[in-house]
């Protein structure tokens, strides 16, 4: 099972404003932060327990996917619009994806540095 993830960001200021606003609609906020000098990193989760890490450091390179369960379609679906207010690129309109499984329920949208970020609900 996994744990946790972090991965770093060039423009700190701006990935934690659009994380904030995308992953509201999902019920995940920050719940940690450390700043200590130039050292800077938000835990994003659920409660008292951070899953999703960002920190000011060198940006991760390469291709990242990160998928947040979704508690509902209508979840999903403001996930997406949050994203994309939040300065977001359109990488999927919320749909079923059924080449996974016939309930398989998503969105896409690329974060401010190209990240593919995704809201999944797996019912029907």
């Amino acid at each position: 099972m996994l744990d946790h993830i972090t991965f770093g960001v060039a423009d700190f200021e701006r990935a934690t404003a659009f994380y904030d606003k995308a992953l509201a609609p999902l019920g995940v906020s920050r719940v940690m932060q450390f700043d200590e000098g130039a050292a800077r990193v938000v835990g994003y989760g659920e409660g008292t327990k951070p899953y999703f890490w960002l920190q000011n450091a060198a940006a991760t390179q390469g291709p990242l996917h990160v998928a947040f369960a979704a508690a509902d379609r209508a979840a999903v679906d403001a996930f997406y619009a949050a994203a994309l207010a939040a300065g977001g690129i359109d990488n999927g309109a919320p749909g079923v994806r059924a080449h996974y499984h016939p309930s398989y329920y998503g969105a896409f949208v690329l974060d401010p540095e190209g990240r593919n970020i995704e809201a999944v609900c797996h019912t029907p």
